[in-house]
C-alpha cells in the first residue's frame, strides 16, 4: 500500500475532504498566520498579488476585481487561455473568493453568465460579498462538490479551475462531471498540480502538504488518462513549470518549515511537482 493510500485508509477520503474544507474556511475568514499553517512552498499560499502576477495574471486584471477576490491560491492563470466570447456560459470549479469568475464575467459580458462552485461555506460567503461589491449581476456562486456538480447536463460553454482538482480524492469523478455539464464541443482550460515521479513518503503522509496541493496530486500520466477516460480530448499543455522551485523562492521560510517538519531533502523532489495549464475539449 502506498503512503498516500495509507493516509486515506486511516483518515478516509471524506476525512481528507473535511480537512481541506476546514483549512480553506480558515483562509477565507483570515484566521491563522502566514499561509494559515499551510506551507507556502505550495501553489496554495503566498502574498496574493505578487504571487498571482508571477503565475501569469496581469496587474491590470487584478486591479479591477473586488478587493479580497485574490488570495494567491492558484498555480497558474488559466482564464487568459480560455478565449471567452460574449454571451458564453462559464463554470469555475473551486471558485474560492471569485477571482477567475470575475475575470470571466468581464469577458462574457452582460449577455453571458458565470457560475462558481465551491464546497467551503466561508469562501462562498466571501465570493458573494465580492460579487455584490463589484456589481457582478452575471455571476452566481453555488455550494457543491466537484464530484457532483450542481449544474445541469450540457449547459456550459467553457470550464476553468485553478489548483483545485488535485485536492479531490476522486479525480475521475471530477472529469466525468466536467464532460457531463459541457456542451458538445465545449472546452476547458485548467491549471493544476501533477507529479513527474514519486514523492517521499514523509510528504505523502503530511496533511498540510495535501491541503497545500502537493500530496494529493496525481502522477501526470494517470491524471491525463483519467481526463481521456471521461471522454475529453484534444489535450494541449499550455504551460508547465517546477512549482516547488517557484514557491521555495517566493516563500523560503515556509519552505524551510516543511523541510524541517518532514525531514525531506529538497533535491529528492526537485522537478517532480509540476504546475501545468492545459486545454481540452468535449467532442462535438
Amino acid at each position: 500500500m502506498s503512503a498516500r493510500a495509507a493516509v486515506e485508509t486511516e483518515k478516509t477520503a471524506e476525512g481528507v475532504v473535511a480537512q481541506v474544507r476546514e483549512k480553506y474556511g480558515q483562509i477565507a475568514e483570515g484566521k491563522g498566520g502566514a499561509c494559515f499553517d499551510v506551507p507556502a512552498v505550495t501553489s496554495c499560499c503566498g502574498t496574493s498579488e505578487a504571487i498571482s502576477v508571477k503565475l501569469g495574471y496581469k496587474a491590470k486584471q487584478l486591479a479591477v476585481v473586488p478587493e479580497g477576490a485574490d488570495l494567491g491560491l492558484g498555480c497558474g492563470a488559466p482564464i487568459e487561455h480560455l478565449q471567452l466570447q460574449p454571451g458564453e456560459t462559464v463554470l469555475d470549479l473551486g471558485s474560492g473568493p471569485g477571482l477567475d469568475a470575475f475575470l470571466a464575467a468581464q469577458q462574457v459580458g452582460a449577455a453571458g453568465r458565470v457560475i462558481g462552485v465551491d464546497m467551503t461555506p466561508a469562501m462562498l460567503e466571501r465570493a458573494r460579498r465580492n460579487a455584490e461589491k463589484g456589481g457582478y449581476a452575471n455571476v452566481e456562486f453555488r455550494e457543491g462538490r466537484l464530484e457532483k456538480l450542481p449544474v445541469a447536463d450540457g449547459t456550459i460553454d467553457a470550464i476553468t479551475s485553478n489548483c483545485v482538482i488535485n485536492l479531490v480524492p476522486d479525480k475521475p469523478a471530477v472529469f466525468r462531471e466536467i464532460a457531463r455539464v459541457l456542451k458538445p464541443g465545449g472546452r476547458l482550460v485548467i491549471s493544476d498540480i501533477v507529479l513527474d515521479g514519486p514523492l517521499p513518503a514523509a510528504i505523502e503522509r503530511d496533511l498540510y502538504a495535501y491541503v497545500g496541493c502537493i500530496a494529493g496530486a496525481a502522477q501526470r500520466a494517470d491524471y491525463f488518462a483519467q481526463l481521456a477516460a471521461a471522454g475529453l480530448g484534444q489535450l494541449e499543455v499550455l504551460r508547465d513549470f517546477d512549482n516547488l522551485a517557484v514557491w521555495i523562492q517566493a516563500a523560503p521560510a515556509e519552505a524551510q518549515e516543511l523541510i524541517e517538519r518532514t525531514g525531506v531533502n529538497p533535491d529528492d523532489v526537485k522537478g517532480k511537482i509540476r504546475s501545468v495549464t492545459f486545454r481540452a475539449r468535449k467532442p462535438a
